[in-house]
C-alpha cells in the first residue's frame, strides 16, 4: 500500500505545481463557492480560494508528503501497523489542505482540529508511556487555541458572517484579533507553550519530517498570514507579538545547545524558525515571512529525514555523542546534512539566504532605530543558531564514533531517492521561489553595516559552535538545567500544571464518588485528632492537673 500511496501522492504533487505554476503566472486569486446543501431559501456554502499563496504553501505541503513517504518505506519496513500510519498520514494531509484552501472559518475548523486528532494520533504511534505522556502534552496545550477559535468564530457569526476575506471594523474586531492571535501560538508552540514541541518527538521520525517541520507547527503562522490585515489592527498585536517571539527564539536557541537528543535539537531548531516568521510578522512583512516559511520547510524536512536515517542506522539510538565517523561511510547523506544546516544558518545562496538574510538585515536596519534590546537578543539567537547547527554537523559527522563494535552502515535506493529530491529544493527552492513565484519588487536598499551582519553573524556562530564541542563542559548546573528544561517551561507544564489542575477534581472525588461530603468527614478529622495515643496523654495530663488544682482550692477554702 505504502508503494501506491507514493505514486498517488507524486501525481497530485505534480497537478499542483501545474495549477501553481498557473496561478501565480496569471496573479490571480480565484475564488470558488460550493453550494453544499439548497433548502427552501437556505443556502449552505463552502467557498474554496485558489491564489498564489495557498497553492504555494500546498505544493511544498505534497513535495514533503511524498518524500516522507518514500522515506518511510524503509525506516518503517518493520512495522505491522503501516496501513494504519499511511491512513493516519493521509488525513493529516487532508486537514492541512482544509486549512489551507478554505477561507471559511467553520472549514478551517475542521482543518485546524484535524490537525490536532490526527497528530495526537501519530505522536502516541508506539504505543508505550512515554508517547501518551507526550501525546497529552501535545494535545491539551493545542485544546487551548482550538477554544480560541472557537470563540473567535462566534464572535464573527455575531457579525454575520464567517469568512475570512471580509472582517469590517467593529468594536468586537479587537476581542477576536486577540483570540486569534493565542490559538496561532498555541499552533505555533510560542512562549509559554513551546514545552509540547521537543515533547512531541515521541513520533516515528517521518512523522516529525512531515508534521512538526513544515505543516503542524507552521499552521499557526499562516493562520496570521491570513488574518494579518486583522492582525495590524490591533494596537498591541507588534509589540505583543515581538517580545514572544524574540524570548521565543532565544529560549529555543539556547536549549538546543544544552540537548543530546537528535530529534530534539531539530524541534528546537523548528520552534527558534517558527519564532523569526512570528518576529518578521510583528515588524510589519507578512510576505517575507511567508516566503521564510516555504525556504525553511524544505530545507528542514531533509534535516529530519537525514536524522531519521541516521537513527535507523545507529539502532534507533538519538544520542549525538554515539554518532560520527559518517563522512567515507554515507556520503550522500552526508552531503544532505551539511547543505540542510547551511540553509538553515542562511549561508549564501542556499534556500534560507533569500528569506534570512533578508530577515536578518531588515530587522538590523529597524531595530537599531527603535529596541536596541530587541536587537541584542535577536542577533545573539541568530548567532546560537549558526552554533548548535555546527556542533550537530561535528558530532554526527565528523566526531570519532563510540557506537557499538558491530555497527554497519548503508545507503539504500528508497532513502536516497527521497534525500535528493530535497536536497536539490534546500539548495535551489529559495531561489525559485524568490524568481518565479513572488511579484518582482524594488531591492530594498540596505547599509553596508546591514549587509554586513549576516556574514559575521554565521562567522561567530562557526566559532562558538565548534569551541562547543572541543571545551569541557560547565559546572554550572542551574544554567544547563535551565536550557535543558526550556527555561523550566517544561517541568511547569508537565508537573506544576497538573498538580494545580488536579485539586478540584481531587476534592470532588473525596466528596461525591467515596462517599463522604464535607461535614462528616471534618468530624472523621476532628475525632481521629482527638483519639489519637498523644492527645490522650494530653487529656490525661490535663485532668490531672485540674484534679490537683481542685483539690488545693478546697483545702485553702476549710482552712479559711
Amino acid at each position: 500500500m505504502v508503494y501506491i500511496t507514493t505514486q498517488l501522492l507524486t501525481l497530485i504533487t505534480f497537478f499542483s505545481y501545474l495549477l501553481t505554476s498557473c496561478v501565480t503566472y496569471m496573479n490571480s486569486s480565484l475564488l470558488i463557492e460550493w453550494d453544499m446543501l439548497n433548502f427552501s431559501s437556505t443556502c449552505v456554502t463552502i467557498p474554496i480560494i485558489i491564489d498564489p499563496t495557498s497553492m504555494i504553501f500546498m505544493s511544498t505541503v505534497l513535495t514533503i508528503a511524498t518524500s516522507v513517504m518514500q522515506f518511510a518505506k524503509t525506516y518503517m519496513i518493520n512495522d505491522k501497523s503501516m496501513d494504519r500510519f499511511i491512513m493516519l498520514v493521509l488525513l493529516f494531509v487532508m486537514s492541512m489542505m482544509f486549512l489551507v484552501l478554505f477561507p471559511h472559518t467553520i472549514a478551517l475548523l475542521l482543518g485546524w482540529d484535524g490537525l490536532g486528532i490526527t497528530s495526537f494520533v501519530l505522536v502516541i504511534y508506539y504505543n508505550n508511556p512515554k508517547s501518551l505522556g507526550a501525546g497529552m502534552i501535545t494535545a491539551l496545550t493545542n485544546r487551548i487555541g482550538d477554544v480560541m477559535l472557537l470563540i473567535s468564530i462566534a464572535l464573527m457569526f455575531n457579525e454575520g458572517h464567517w469568512l475570512v476575506t471580509n472582517i469590517w471594523n467593529n468594536d468586537v474586531l479587537h476581542w477576536t484579533g486577540t483570540l486569534i492571535m493565542i490559538a496561532a501560538m498555541t499552533k505555533s508552540a510560542q512562549m509559554p507553550f513551546s514545552s509540547w514541541l521537543p515533547a512531541a518527538m515521541a513520533a516515528p521520525t517521518p512523522v516529525s519530517a512531515l508534521v512538526h517541520s513544515s505543516t503542524l507547527v507552521t499552521a499557526g503562522v499562516y493562520l496570521m498570514y491570513r488574518f494579518y490585515p486583522l492582525m495590524e489592527s490591533m494596537l498591541l498585536f507588534k509589540p505583543i507579538m515581538m517580545m514572544v517571539s524574540t524570548m521565543t527564539m532565544l529560549m529555543a536557541s539556547a536549549s538546543a545547545m544544552a540537548e543530546c537528543d537528535m530529534k530534539k535539537i531539530i524541534a528546537l531548531s523548528t520552534l527558534s524558525q517558527v519564532a523569526v516568521m512570528m518576529f518578521t510578522l510583528s515588524i510589519g512583512m507578512p510576505e517575507i515571512a511567508f516566503f521564510h516559511l516555504i525556504t525553511h520547510a524544505l530545507f528542514k524536512a531533509l534535516l529530519f529525514i537525514c536524522a531519521g536515517n541516521m537513527i535507523d542506522i545507529h539502532h534507533h539510538s538519538q544520542d549525538l555523542r554515539l554518532m560520527g565517523n559518517t563522512t567515507a561511510q554515507l556520503p550522500s547523506i552526508t552531503a544532505a546534512i551539511t547543505i540542510a544546516n547551511m540553509a538553515l544558518c542562511g549561508a549564501p545562496f542556499m534556500a534560507g539566504f533569500y528569506s534570512k538574510d533578508l530577515i536578518i538585515e531588515t530587522t538590523t536596519m529597524l531595530m537599531s532605530e527603535k529596541n536596541t534590546i530587541i536587537m541584542v537578543m535577536f542577533i545573539m539567537a541568530t548567532i546560537l543558531t549558526t552554533a548548535y547547527s555546527t556542533r550537530f554537523s561535528i558530532y554526527v559527522l565528523m566526531n570519532h564514533t563510540s557506537s557499538p563494535v558491530a555497527q554497519y552502515s548503508s545507503e539504500g535506493k528508497p532513502q536516497t531517492t527521497s534525500i535528493i529530491v530535497l536536497t536539490i529544493l534546500a539548495i535551489s527552492g529559495g531561489a525559485i521561489t524568490n524568481w518565479l513565484f513572488t511579484i518582482p519588487i524594488c531591492e530594498p536598499n540596505f547599509s553596508v553595516m546591514a549587509k554586513m551582519t549576516a556574514p559575521m553573524m554565521i562567522t561567530s556562530g562557526l566559532i562558538l559552535g565548534s569551541f562547543s564541542t572541543l571545551t569541557p563542559k560547565t559546572n554550572n548546573k542551574m544554567m544547563i538545567s535551565s536550557h535543558c528544561f526550556m527555561w523550566f517551561l517544561t517541568p511547569i507544564s508537565t508537573h506544576l500544571m497538573p498538580k494545580i489542575t488536579m485539586i478540584l477534581p481531587f476534592m470532588e472525588l473525596k466528596e461525591t464518588d467515596q462517599g463522604w461530603s464535607l461535614i462528616p468527614s471534618m468530624l472523621l478529622d476532628q475525632l481521629s485528632v482527638s483519639s489519637s495515643p498523644l492527645m490522650s496523654a494530653q487529656n490525661n495530663s490535663m485532668m490531672s492537673h485540674l484534679t490537683c488544682a481542685t483539690t488545693i482550692t478546697c483545702w485553702t477554702l476549710s482552712v479559711m
